[in-house]
C-alpha cells in the first residue's frame, strides 16, 4: 500500500520537494496550497495525485506531513495538529530555517499519534512560487534535521529515504547551532544587503547616476536583498535575539575599520582584508550554501551587431537553459566581456566547452 504524504505549500521549496518525492512509486501526494492555479499545475505535472484545501482531512489520511509554509504558519500548524483525531501515527517535518519556535512548539506535543522531525533545505533561489520549483534545486545541498523530544533516529532515516531523489547531503544539529549557523551565513548577510541597497538609494539623490554605476559589482554582492520581503520579515522576527546581537558585533567590526582608516593604521588594515581574503578563499567551492548561487561563465565578445545574439543563440540549440545575462564592459570598438549564469555546475561546463567549439573566449571563475 502506498504511503499517503501530505505537503503543504507548494511554492519554490514545497514544490521542488514534491517534484523529488512523485519520483517514488510507494507514494500517494496530497497536495495542499492557497492558490488554485498552482494546485492546477501540480496536478496536471504528476507532482501530486490529490490536491486538498482541508488540513485537518488531509493530514488525517496522511502517513508523513511536510510543513512548506511560512515560519509562523508553521507554527499555527503544528499547534492545529495537536487537538486533531488523528486515528493513526503522523510524522511530522517542516522547512523553516529558523528552528526556535518551531521545535518549541513541536515539543509541547502531546498526542500519542504525532512525532516531528524539524527539516531545513539550504538551497533556494531569487525567485518564489511553484513556477521556479525544480526538481535539482537542492542536489549537493545541506538538508538539516533538527528532531524534536518526540523523534527519533528511526524517525530521522523515514525523513532521509523520503527525501533522497533530492540528492541533497543530509546532517543533524541541535536547534541552538543549527539557528547560529544560519543567522551567520543566511539571515545576517540579508540584512546587510538590504542595508547596502538603501544606502546606495539615500546617496542617489545626490549622484543620480549612482543606479547605473552599480550594475556591476555592487548589484552582484546585494542580489540577495531581491528576495521575497515577507518571508524574511517572518525570519528576522524569529530569529531577532540573534540578529540584534550580531548587529552589535558587526558595528563593533565597523568601528575597528574606522579607526584604522582614521588613525592611518595601513599594515593593520591590509591584515584585516588578507585574513578575510584567506578565509573566503578557502570555503568550499563546489558545494551549495544556504544563500542561493548561481555558476557563470565570462565571455569576451566584440562590439558588432548581433554579437550577444549569436553567443545566446548557439546555447539555445543546445536546449541550455540561461538564468541571467549581464553585459560587464563594452565600449565602441572594443571587445566587451559577457556574464551568462546557470543553474547547475554542468550546464556552465557544457556551455564553456560548447562555446570554446566555436572559438570564444571563455573563461570559468573558481
Amino acid at each position: 500500500m502506498k504511503r499517503k504524504i501530505l505537503i503543504v505549500g507548494l511554492g519554490l521549496i514545497g514544490g521542488s520537494i514534491a517534484m523529488n518525492v512523485s519520483k517514488k512509486e510507494d507514494v500517494f501526494i496530497i497536495g495542499m496550497d492557497g492558490d488554485q492555479e498552482t494546485l492546477n499545475m501540480a496536478l496536471k505535472q504528476g507532482v501530486i495525485d490529490q490536491a486538498s484545501f482541508n488540513f485537518e482531512e488531509a493530514a488525517q489520511e496522511a502517513d508523513i506531513c511536510i510543513l512548506a509554509t511560512p515560519i509562523s504558519i508553521t507554527i499555527d500548524y503544528i499547534q492545529k495538529l495537536e487537538s486533531m483525531d488523528l486515528k493513526k501515527p503522523l510524522l511530522v517535518t517542516d522547512v523553516s530555517s529558523v528552528k526556535n519556535q518551531v521545535l518549541e512548539a513541536a515539543n509541547r506535543l502531546t498526542h500519542p499519534f504525532l512525532s516531528f522531525v524539524g527539516g531545513h533545505p539550504m538551497a533556494g533561489s531569487h525567485k518564489h512560487g511553484y513556477t521556479a520549483a525544480k526538481p535539482h534545486l537542492f542536489e549537493n545541498a545541506i538538508y538539516v534535521l533538527t528532531p524534536s523530544v518526540h523523534a527519533d533516529e528511526k524517525e530521522a532515516d523515514v525523513i532521509k529515504d523520503l527525501l533522497s531523489e533530492t540528492k541533497a547531503r543530509f546532517v543533524t544539529f541541535t536547534t541552538k547551532e543549527h539557528d547560529e549557523m544560519t543567522a551567520v551565513i543566511s539571515h545576517f548577510p540579508h540584512l546587510i544587503a538590504s542595508s547596502l541597497v538603501h544606502q546606495a538609494k539615500e546617496w542617489e539623490v545626490t549622484h543620480p547616476y549612482i543606479k547605473q554605476m552599480a550594475a556591476g559589482g555592487f548589484k552582484d554582492i546585494t542580489r540577495i536583498a531581491s528576495s521575497n520581503p515577507k518571508l524574511w520579515q517572518d525570519i528576522f522576527f524569529q530569529n531577532k535575539k540573534l540578529l540584534i546581537s550580531m548587529l552589535d558585533d558587526w558595528i563593533g567590526e565597523m568601528e575597528r575599520i574606522k579607526t584604522y582608516l582614521s588613525q592611518g593604521e595601513k599594515e593593520k588594515t591590509y591584515k584585516y582584508l588578507s585574513d578575510a581574503k584567506l578565509y573566503r578563499d578557502g570555503l568550499p567551492t563546489k558545494d551549495k550554501g544556504a544563500i542561493p548561487s548561481f555558476y557563470d561563465i565570462y565571455v569576451d565578445i566584440h562590439d558588432q551587431p548581433g554579437a550577444i545574439r549569436d553567443v545566446i543563440g548557439i546555447l539555445a540549440e543546445e536546449a541550455i537553459s540561461i538564468k541571467n545575462i549581464q553585459i560587464l564592459e563594452i565600449r565602441e570598438g572594443i571587445t566587451g566581456v559577457l556574464r551568462i549564469s546557470f543553474a547547475t555546475s554542468e550546464e556552465q561546463w557544457k556551455s564553456k566547452e560548447i562555446l570554446d567549439h566555436y572559438q570564444y573566449e571563455v573563461m570559468i571563475q573558481q
